[in-house]
């Protein structure tokens, strides 16, 4: 069973959620509060630790962390390239589309990709 833990600041403006089985890091999630909504990204779950449950606990323990800290919206992005994978895993939890953003003008990227913004309420 892993443990879930707070691991400090992330370049001064939010926090890593980290999970660890064993002593082993097994994953993490990175959240910002910004005031009523708050930001996941990041989300990890090393390979082998897959499938278990691990990321939707992660994501669930960051939702808490929002909710805490006075969030009412938790509020994410999903690149376009990876939308198959990742989208549906966000809506299961909840989460809806909100809107697509273009990546920043001087990104480099290999394939054309957009960014997908989804929300869930916390409240």
């Amino acid at each position: 069973m892993s443990t879930i833990w707070e691991c400090g600041l992330y370049m001064s403006s939010g926090t890593f959620l980290v999970a660890e089985d064993s002593g082993a890091l097994v994953g993490c999630v990175y959240i910002e509060t910004r005031g009523n909504r708050s930001y996941l990204g990041l989300l990890s779950v090393q390979p082998e630790s897959q499938g278990a449950g691990l990321g939707r606990r992660l994501v669930a323990a960051a939702e808490n962390f929002g909710r805490e800290s006075g969030s009412q919206i938790m509020d994410l992005r999903i690149i376009s390239a990876r939308q198959e994978q990742l989208s549906p895993f966000y809506q299961r939890l909840g989460y809806c589309l909100i809107r697509t953003e273009p990546f920043p003008a001087n990104s480099v990227i290999k394939i054309p990709s957009h960014f997908i913004l989804l929300s869930k309420s916390l409240i």
